[in-house]
């Protein structure tokens, strides 16, 4: 097969993917957001409209504190100048970040919300309103507050990137291509940015950009581990476990703490039924990536696999704490509470699932098959009938496209560089 056959099928699951960090260990020694980095901007520098000595005084020692990590200490001087200052909507803004960095996302939108409105002009609340959004994976969202920093700094790598992907997971193609491409210039020599560019050009129809961006990344890419883990992740969104596996095992050589790599391997090794080293990858990953909810769903369907249904049912409430929309994790605690004969249970993590996924006919199927076992047959028909549905529309939409594979794809959420 075509490498770009392999790297089309690579990318075509994204827009399922769970939303986490990527790459914030490589950079956090250096301090300074780099690739990747889920870093929340400082939305100003100035406490606010009434720049008293008192207030001017606790804005810079909560910034001393906001910087050197101590939260608690930063947030309590913001608060103060509030108190002094109630309009000031730079200590909004920095109590939005100190929200952030403690992943309280809702709380973080209501702080920068309000910052925003008393300080439209600053687009780095803006920036960081989007970057809320783009956390809780509701893309659309984010749009608009990301398209508004780009028109203010058009120069503004992190803006333009993070647009540019939320366009793509809504699947507004040219305007992804039209975000992603004046990047070219300082970003062509990074493997992700190609290969995010290459997919969103090819689902645009835009051969000449796609072309060109699948040569660079053969390119610069040949050789390295980010070229082997896509190549690694398209094997196995084709089924081609031993092909799969010796290309990851070739980017783990290469770099043993690429983001996602060792969860990539764990499913090659889940796949070949090497249940043992899938779970030691799998636990790598989360010494990697503690907050990918990903690899404790994952390691909660190896541990039901194994019938160790108490540390099944911890890996999926694990999960479930990192991403409340992992559907999947609530369909293996279906299954493992039907097993168990706790049907009410079972049916209420199946409804989540199919609230969260209506066109995935698994969660459908097997909601139906609980409903019947407590004797609701009209509604287990009614779920049957909704499983086939499902699948003759995938059925189709197989028809016109790839195909709808299965293996998450998290390291196409990499945020760019600021």
């Amino acid at each position: 097969m075509s490498i770009r056959a392999l790297i089309a099928i690579a990318g075509l699951v994204f827009l399922t993917c769970s939303l986490s960090s990527v790459a914030e260990r490589k950079t956090a020694s250096q301090g300074t957001a780099g690739p990747g980095r889920q870093e929340p901007q400082s939305g100003a520098s100035q406490p606010g409209t009434r720049p008293t000595g008192d207030p001017q005084n606790l804005f810079s020692k909560g910034q001393a504190a906001l910087q050197d990590g101590d939260l608690d200490g930063a947030e309590k001087a913001f608060r103060k100048v509030l108190t002094m200052d109630p309009r000031a909507g730079a200590a909004y803004s920095n109590l939005g970040v100190i929200a952030m960095r403690r992943k309280e996302w809702n709380q973080a939108l209501r702080l920068l919300e309000k910052a925003a409105k008393l300080e439209p002009k600053v687009s780095g609340i803006r920036l960081n309103i989007g970057l809320v959004y783009y956390h809780q994976g509701e893309y659309g969202a984010a749009i608009a507050p990301l398209s508004s920093v780009v028109r203010d700094q058009p120069d503004s790598r992190q803006a333009r990137y993070l647009l540019g992907l939320c366009e793509l997971f809504t699947k507004h193609y040219d305007e992804a291509v039209s975000q992603l491409e004046p990047l070219w210039p300082q970003d062509s020599n990074d493997v992700m940015y190609l290969y995010v560019l290459s997919i969103a050009a090819h689902n645009a129809g835009k051969n000449d950009v796609d072309e060109r961006a699948l040569a660079r990344l053969v390119e610069v890419g040949g050789g390295t581990p980010e070229f082997h883990l896509i190549l690694g992740k398209a094997y196995l969104n084709r089924y081609q476990v031993p092909e799969a596996t010796a290309e990851l095992e070739r980017a783990a050589a290469g770099n043993a703490n690429l983001p996602f790599l060792h969860f990539d391997l764990g499913m090659a090794y889940m796949g070949a039924g090497d249940n043992e080293r899938a779970e030691a990858e799998f636990r790598k990953d989360i010494a990697l990536e503690p907050e990918l909810a990903d690899n404790y769903e994952q390691l909660g369907v190896l541990y039901a696999r194994l019938q160790k249904d108490d540390e099944a049912e911890k890996s999926f409430r694990e999960a479930l704490e990192r991403d409340a929309k992992s559907e999947g994790a609530y369909l293996g605690l279906a299954k493992l509470y039907q097993k168990q004969q706790k049907l009410p249970e079972a049916l209420k993590m199946a409804d989540a699932a199919v609230r969260l996924s209506p066109e995935t006919h698994g969660s459908h199927f097997f909601r139906g098959r609980i409903l019947a076992q407590l004797g609701r047959q009209k509604e287990a028909r009614a779920e049957f009938a909704a499983a086939e549905k499902t699948i003759d529309r995938r059925l189709d939409k197989e028809r016109e496209s790839a195909g709808e594979l299965l293996v998450p794809n998290p390291e196409l959420k990499q945020q760019p560089p600021p």
